[in-house]
């Protein structure tokens, strides 16, 4: 039987890390290692894992390193596959049995997206949990990324192309991951029947950070894997974006993440992906504008 390694970060959602892990131990796959990295978190999250858990790796961290502390626990695991979840994310019972299934079957499957559902759903009985889980399998080819609350990712595809882009801190990451892995050559496909449930909280995101941080990666994206004439053209739209709705939403963050793309770009590193795989990508430029309030 092949070994898991689960990576679940957190920072200062106790309650929610207590249940993902309850149900990561009511899995039906039990080859599985468990690690909880805690993000620096403040509300005693570390302690309720060392006092609850003692079986679960705990790996606490005295700074918020945000995406970047992802790759602390996919350096400690040693599964020949990781779930990666958010610490209000967690699978399905039969999920880490499937994506094992799918993963043996297929040597250059890089990774395998779950389809994560609603947690509100899967509690209250709606529309959606009433679905079984094991339902037929279509599967699709991913061009863009995966939702990182609930994603299986081959070690071995970890150790040729890294983790996490540690510059980035937030979002964005699970799209430059999946431009390297498609880059190598392995595939990223969606899964009907690998299911993961996440607590949705758009509350939570704080009404600069988001914007700010989606902003500027886009801008390193672009200039890390594009062709330099696609670079180019799609730094010119970044930049009209960019003062368009600084007017239109009255606010100077989009600016500000241009200026800290552009004076931080020594951080990031040029090697440009394959064409065909840049063609592919489908990559809404606009989204990066749509979280100021």
């Amino acid at each position: 039987m092949d070994k898991v390694s689960v990576v679940m970060l957190s920072f200062n959602r106790k309650d929610d890390v207590a249940e993902g892990v309850g149900e990561l131990l009511s899995q039906d796959y039990k080859d599985i290692e468990i690690f909880v990295v805690d993000n620096g978190s403040t509300d005693g999250t570390a302690e309720m894992v060392r006092e609850t858990f003692p079986q679960i790796k705990l790996i606490p961290l005295e700074d918020n390193l945000g995406v970047a502390a992802y790759n602390t626990g996919f350096d400690e695991a040693r599964g020949d596959y990781i779930v990666v979840l958010d610490d209000d994310s967690f699978p399905g019972k039969k999920a880490v049995s499937r994506m094992v299934e799918e993963f043996q079957k297929n040597e250059k499957l890089g990774i395998v997206a779950f389809d994560v559902r609603h947690y509100d759903e899967y509690k209250t009985g709606g529309p959606v949990s009433t679905q079984p889980e094991h339902v037929e399998n279509k599967t699709c080819r991913y061009r863009m990324a995966f939702n990182g609350c609930g994603v299986g990712i081959r070690k071995s595809v970890i150790g040729r192309v890294g983790g996490y882009p540690a510059e980035f801190f937030l979002y964005w990451n699970e799209q430059d991951l999946s431009i390297r892995v498609l880059d190598a050559g392995y595939s990223i496909q969606w899964f009907t029947d690998i299911i993961a449930y996440h607590k949705y909280s758009p509350a939570n995101r704080e009404s600069l950070r988001a914007p700010f941080y989606y902003t500027r990666n886009l801008y390193w994206l672009i200039w890390k894997y594009f062709p330099l004439l696609k670079a180019i053209k799609d730094t010119v739209k970044m930049i009209y974006y960019s003062f368009y709705y600084t007017f239109e939403q009255k606010t100077f963050v989009y600016l500000k993440a241009a200026l800290s793309a552009i004076f931080n770009i020594k951080k990031i590193k040029r090697r440009p992906a394959k064409k065909e795989v840049v063609d592919n990508l489908r990559l809404t430029y606009k989204l990066a504008f749509i979280y100021y309030k």
